[in-house]
């Protein structure tokens, strides 16, 4: 298969993961269609920043999916009367900024285009290591997907499945950083927070930003965020 042949759906939230996601779909001379959400999530301004992150690799086509799942609440991401917590990770504890069935819906999104694309590959910036324990982000729920995908769609059924591909799930946050930094990844374009105002800046205290700026400092580069507070 050429090059020009190759086809992946890479979901784009605005964030570092699936800017170093976009980087190395392309490095692996993959033709790249990014796909967002607005979900009702707290910070819109990452929709701006998925916009900039599809502009600035040149991607085949970006399309940016309205999504009702934020209306069901359940979590400081969708609900403004839950607050985010500003109090760091807690090991084996699910944290309220869980957004239920978040990545299934995503991923559904995602294998539905790449059916009618006949792409090879979906590429998800999800993490088992330096993550916030969402347990749609551990590598037994993509492995669950795939298969299920691969049952479920006339391109699997005919010989033709998709790979779930999750290049960063093993990745500390520095090791990330830097694939990113070696592939060319701006990211100044990205946004993490959690809560960021519609500038893009971020609050310095939630669970994202903590990680992102830990990640930063591990990996000896200088953080471009900018901070409200």
């Amino acid at each position: 298969m050429s090059s020009v042949d190759k086809k992946a759906v890479i979901l784009v939230s605005g964030g570092l993961d699936s800017a170093t996601c976009l980087a190395i779909a392309r490095s692996e001379g993959y033709q790249s269609y990014a796909l967002s959400f607005n979900y009702g999530q707290r910070s819109s301004s990452e929709l701006g920043a998925a916009v900039k992150l599809a502009d600035f690799f040149g991607v085949a086509q970006h399309h940016v999916i309205p999504l009702g799942i934020g209306k069901l609440g359940g979590s400081a991401l969708t609900d403004h009367s839950v607050d985010v917590p500003v109090t760091g990770v807690v090991p084996d504890h699910i944290p309220v900024t869980y957004v239920p069935a978040r990545n299934t819906v995503f991923l559904s999104y995602a294998l539905a285009w790449a059916e009618v694309l006949q792409a090879d590959a979906i590429f998800i910036g999800v993490n088992a290591l330096d993550y916030s324990g969402y347990p749609d982000c551990r590598p037994e729920f993509i492995e669950a997907f795939e298969r299920m995908a691969n049952l479920a769609t006339k391109a699997g059924i005919e010989g033709h499945p998709v790979t779930i591909r999750t290049p960063l799930i093993k990745m500390s946050k520095a090791d990330i950083i830097r694939c990113g930094t070696d592939l060319g990844v701006n990211y100044a374009l990205t946004v993490s927070c959690y809560q960021a105002d519609e500038r893009g800046l971020a609050c310095g205290r939630c669970d994202s930003c903590r990680l992102r700026k830990k990640g930063f400092e591990d990996a000896g580069l200088a953080d471009p965020t900018s901070y409200f507070a």
